[in-house]
């Protein structure tokens, strides 16, 4: 059931009590006199379709709560505290001074009926409808996108914690696994809850527990009994099967026998790196930098720092590139805009989907590597599109095949430029993709001085809304895409508000407007 704020205040209430020492400009001050028209009671009536039942905490405290544990960056231990303890949140809830808290276990019910609804994003799109009613972005053309690794909630786990882990998890979720593992698998004592007691600075030990354990695995996984699995059961079942093949290999034996399972030379591709959160992965900053979480993607209008979207994916994998996540970020643009970003935006796919929705790329291109240091790059070569032809720097013009490579062969042997196009016995070769035309006509404009301007000076913006996105919060505090995603959504709706309130946001009693 539905709870709903008393609107006659009580003798000892916060705000009344202390309202006017709130700085005007702070979140607090805000929600304290705007909460009921920024989170009416209406807009969260879906969450509780019953009228049977203890009434909930009221809906415009209940979101001001999150909005400020998310502002603050607090645990819901914390947040109950917060709420019980300091004058400032409970004038900002409506709450009177002597008033309890609920338990923080009430934050986590919330945070699940609004996972499970229709709209979970609410208080996000709420905050997004407010932005968009005082007109703040209008004639603002620009969009930059960016991401940023958040360090994940679980510990990283190496191969053969991970195999013990996901053999305990069958155990505990599927019915008969117990059994199998007691006259199966004897790689360990699977009650024992420390590593195997081995020589770790042996090889050889190493070598063989992993072999036996990744047997355990195989064993467990073909003697299970046939059965129906639910959604847990099934889920710990594939986590198995993926643990014990992505870091291993097969090795035969030197007499012809079947040999054994050894760790992978090759480190595969979207790997699972702990069996706590599956979701989590790594992340290469840079070549030497690499965080192990997921990764936050925000778009941002850089003059006022209103993040319009964000999302949060793992931080690697097929489908969570960079390039295809911020495309997703601008499909709620009514107007064609800028678009700002970095290198690893600037793929031909992103560049022709964004010319495609009108939208113009102002976007650093991905840097051309030459054959030679210092000689000819792929753009020296004149590509005729119509003709589908290439013509190289020394003159000589060869067709493009089909499937769009094209090689100078013979012409390379006694052409005076070879030495500064290509080391390459069979002479110089291109692959000309289907976007190849974005993608030279990027870098040609990444070379005026006007692109070079407009990208300086607005670009680097975006990270002024990182930092404000990661200050305290750099780890997430949830296991998992979906609800760390919601987090994410709760944190830039804080951000925006607060922007917001600093440009002088207030509510004329019809509307939203600018001061």
């Amino acid at each position: 059931m539905q709870g709903r704020s008393d609107d006659q205040r009580e003798l000892l209430d916060a705000e009344s009590v202390a309202g006017h020492l709130l700085k005007s400009d702070s979140m607090f001050a805000f929600l304290a006199g705007h909460r009921h028209e920024l989170f009416p009671e209406a807009m969260f009536a879906d969450l509780f379709p019953s009228r049977r039942g203890r009434p909930s905490v009221p809906a415009e405290v209940m979101a001001s709560v999150i909005t400020l544990q998310a502002l603050h960056g607090l645990s819901d231990n914390e947040t109950v505290d917060a709420v019980t303890f300091d004058l400032r949140w409970k004038a900002a809830c409506g709450l009177p001074i002597t008033a309890g808290a609920f338990h923080s276990t009430t934050l986590t019910y919330w945070r699940r009926r609004l996972a499970a609804s229709d709209r979970p994003n609410r208080i996000f799109e709420a905050v997004k409808a407010v932005v968009a009613e005082t007109g703040v972005l209008a004639n603002k053309t620009r969009r930059a996108l960016d991401s940023t690794v958040l360090d994940d909630a679980a510990a990283t786990q190496d191969t053969v914690t991970q195999l013990i882990a996901a053999i305990r998890r069958v155990r505990r979720e599927v019915a008969g696994a117990a059994q199998v593992i007691e006259t199966q698998c004897t790689a360990h004592d699977y009650d024992d809850p420390g590593k195997p007691a081995i020589a770790w600075n042996d090889k050889a030990a190493r070598d063989q527990l992993i072999d036996a354990l990744v047997g355990d695995a195989h064993r467990l996984l073909g003697h299970l009994p046939e059965q129906q699995l639910g959604p847990r059961a099934g889920e710990a079942v594939a986590l198995l099967a993926l643990i014990a093949g992505q870091d291993v290999e097969p090795v035969e034996g030197s007499d012809g026998t079947d040999g054994h399972w050894q760790i992978a030379q090759k480190v595969a591709t979207d790997r699972v790196i702990s069996t706590v959160d599956p979701d989590a992965r790594h992340a290469h900053k840079t070549v030497h930098r690499r965080q192990d979480g997921f990764k936050a993607h925000i778009a941002v209008e850089p003059d006022t720092g209103i993040i319009t979207d964000c999302a949060l994916t793992k931080a690697s994998g097929p489908g969570n590139h960079e390039a295809i996540i911020g495309l997703a970020l601008l499909d709620d643009e009514a107007a064609p805009v800028r678009v700002l970003g970095d290198s690893a935006y600037g793929t031909g796919h992103a560049r022709a989907a964004l010319a495609d929705r009108q939208h113009v790329a102002v976007i650093k291109p991905i840097p051309l590597r030459t054959p030679v240091p210092g000689g000819f790059s792929s753009d020296d070569f004149h590509v005729d599109f119509d003709a589908r032809t290439v013509t190289c720097p020394a003159g000589h013009t060869r067709p493009i095949t089909p499937s769009g490579s094209t090689g100078f062969r013979t012409r390379c042997r006694s052409c005076p430029l070879a030495a500064q196009c290509t080391t390459a016995k069979d002479g110089r070769n291109l692959t000309i993709g289907e976007h190849e035309h974005h993608l030279r006509a990027a870098r040609a404009a990444a070379r005026t001085p006007e692109w070079q301007t407009e990208y300086r000076r607005h670009r680097p913006m975006v990270e002024r809304s990182i930092a404000w996105l990661t200050r305290g919060n750099r780890k997430v505090r949830y296991r998992g895409v979906p609800k760390n995603d919601h987090w994410l959504h709760h944190r830039s709706a804080a951000l925006n508000l607060r922007r917001l309130i600093t440009m002088g946001l207030t509510h004329t009693g019809t509307t939203w407007a600018i001061a």
